[in-house]
């Protein structure tokens, strides 16, 4: 329907077998609601668009305009201010000399944020490295779980191998009431960082403290138990923390940390949920922010922000995940209530996943973020790029579309609502570009053919998993051989979501899937599969001369895997330490919650160990052959 086309809300979209699938038209009405659009009435639907056509009749300009430098635009006459403080009077359209940055045009009663951003990031170097599942990679001194000391010392290790790269799992700020979220890509806020990764011994307050407190500390320590207990960590942290708390030296915080300092001490008296907290304090606009326990927050923050600038390492791009989207009741969903819908973030259904997907974190709406000038998307990627040298963006289709699931709704009662892709691929590379910021797209799946294209022409990585190599069309989907992978990519064995190289070569992944009632199909035909892909890959490898025509071990079968990774074009090649060290579990088991211990699973090896380990040093030396960032 046109007023559907109008606000973006897909009507049809194409499923995984590229084959048309209607949406309900109640369904479109639904989400048309969640954008204050009435769809409910044929008279409702007449009005609405009678609206459209009377915006469109007034000529007026959008009210935020991303361009790509050396691009004009028609503007009108007006008067624009740069960013950099000098101001432009404006006779038809923006000049297309226009520097990077934020500016403000003013044409008649309107005020219009302009972007202008850079036509393509640098083309990255080639480079290998590491990616971490930092909760994981304890150390003798670590509380329970891998921290910022352990990232500190893990890049520093990985720069005098000759890596140019670590990527790491989301760090952003989980919800700090327990039970604590164990999920990274389900978090309290994507702005602020989990000060579970805090090593307490590592703070200002720690070496100022007098003797008798660090004792104190000391004794709190958490142990490294066979199973993370995020529960146990952050109230050991947050008792040590406290009682370091008198020693503090607080800065005065940037209204945002204000906000979300505000945020956890109000989750500690009223409960994580911001929506059952009493109705004066449910919007961060009418909630007084000081105190103590706020003050407090504010510091662990400050803490986070100056350990993770000691978790850098010169010659190594240290490369942040960030997740696609927040908890709703979280720190988030509260001070960005105003930008973010009334819906969760999905997928259609499919072959594999039959009634869809319900990732329960709130979208941003299109049509505000464009009011608010795409702020609140900005200051996300800064608050990520602030501490790293790279961002990697989980579902990168989202800048195009998401799957919005109204609240109440099964997954598959919704439908895809689509972003202006050009200002959030342009806004993204600009803050990039200031950041001096590799980018990585995660576009595994299902994804549009113009994602993967506008990622790669503007230098912007895709991604290129050992185990998705096939080709799809051809007769009996063969692996694909290395030589053929995109080079503007970043390759991998796995992922945090898939079977490790160990899980994968001994069937770990059809076990425990068959053990927690999990299996899309029978035992024996997982198995059969499971079999034939594992030939298919051992052939791969013999016919790339990475592997003899004996049989060899698990442990040789993993270091020719990550030869198939040198033998690529890929511009950024990862291993992972679970591939690496004989892990069979993999890090998180989708479809599951409390069937699987996801997001809880340490290597098995600690971090001095790794470091020494005979099957790291073999894999690093075959990397070695590829340069650095």
């Amino acid at each position: 329907m046109a007023l559907a086309e109008a606000h973006g809300v897909a009507t049809w979209y194409e499923d995984g077998n590229r084959e048309r699938v209607d949406v309900a038209p109640d369904v479109v009405a639904d989400v048309l609601a969640l954008l204050d659009v009435d769809a409910s009435t044929p008279e409702s639907v007449r009005a609405e668009l009678d609206r459209v056509r009377a915006r469109a009749s007034e000529d007026r300009l959008p009210p935020t305009i991303v361009l790509r430098q050396g691009a004009t635009r028609a503007v009108g006459t007006g008067e624009l201010r740069c960013e950099d403080g000098t101001t432009l009077i404006v006779d038809g359209e923006l000049p297309a000399d226009l520097p990077l940055g934020w500016h403000e045009l003013h044409v008649g009663s309107q005020a219009v944020t302009v972007v202008v951003a850079p036509p393509a990031l640098p083309e990255p170097p080639r480079a290998w490295g590491w990616m971490l599942q930092l909760y994981a990679v304890r150390s003798a001194e670590s509380w329970g779980m891998g921290d910022l000391a352990d990232l500190a010392e893990f890049t520093r290790w990985a720069g005098e191998c000759g890596a140019g790269m670590v990527l790491v799992n989301p760090l952003h700020a989980p919800n700090l009431v327990e039970p604590v979220e164990p999920s990274p890509y389900s978090p309290s806020s994507r702005q602020f960082v989990n000060p579970l990764y805090l090593r307490v011994e590592q703070t200002d307050a720690y070496a100022r403290a007098d003797a008798d407190t660090r004792a104190q500390v000391d004794a709190l320590r958490a142990p490294n138990l066979d199973r993370i207990d995020y529960d146990q960590v952050w109230q050991a942290k947050r008792a040590a923390l406290e009682l370091l708390w008198p020693f503090a030296e607080v800065s005065e915080p940037a209204p945002a940390l204000l906000d979300f300092a505000t945020f956890c001490a109000l989750a500690e008296k009223h409960g994580p949920d911001w929506r059952k907290w009493p109705a004066e304090l449910q919007h961060p606009r009418d909630v007084q922010q000081d105190g103590d326990r706020v003050r407090f927050y504010v510091w662990l923050q400050q803490l986070c922000f100056a350990q993770l600038s000691r978790a850098r390492h010169d010659g190594v791009r240290v490369v942040h995940d960030l997740a696609v989207g927040v908890n709703p009741a979280g720190a988030d969903g509260w001070m960005l209530q105003d930008v973010l819908a009334k819906a969760s973030v999905g997928a259609p259904p499919d072959e594999f996943n039959q009634q869809g997907q319900n990732w329960g974190l709130p979208p941003w709406r299109p049509d505000r973020l464009a009011e608010q000038g795409y702020r609140p998307y900005r200051d996300v990627l800064r608050a990520v790029l602030r501490h790293a040298d790279g961002i990697r963006i989980d579902h990168v289709a989202g800048l195009w579309r998401l799957w919005w699931v109204p609240e109440g709704s099964g997954p598959e009662r919704g439908t895809y609502v689509h972003y202006d892709a050009e200002a959030m691929l342009g806004i993204l590379a600009l803050e990039a570009h200031r950041a001096n910021a590799v980018v990585i797209g995660e576009d595994l799946g299902t994804v549009e053919p113009e994602v993967t294209e506008a990622l790669h022409a503007q230098n912007m990585l895709g991604s290129t998993v050992v185990w998705f190599q096939r080709d799809h069309e051809a007769e009996g989907r063969p692996l694909i051989p290395p030589a053929a992978w995109p080079a503007n990519a970043v390759a991998s064995i796995s992922t945090h979501d898939l079977p490790t190289a160990p899980g994968f070569l001994t069937g770990e992944h059809v076990r425990v899937r068959s053990e927690i009632g999990v299996l899309a199909r029978p035992l024996a035909e997982e198995q059969a599969h499971a079999e034939a892909e594992r030939a298919d890959f051992l052939a791969l490898l013999r016919s790339e001369m990475l592997l003899g025509p004996d049989s060899a071990s698990v442990d040789e079968i993993v270091v020719a895997l990550h030869g198939l990774l040198v033998h690529s074009p890929c511009r950024v090649l990862l291993i992972s330490p679970y591939d690496v060290v004989g892990e069979v579990r993999q890090p998180n088991l989708p479809g599951t919650v409390s069937e699987y211990p996801n997001w809880k699973l340490p290597l098995p090896l600690d971090l001095s160990s790794l470091r020494g380990d005979s099957r790291v040093r073999k894999v690093v030396e075959l990397l070695s052959s590829v340069g650095s960032a």
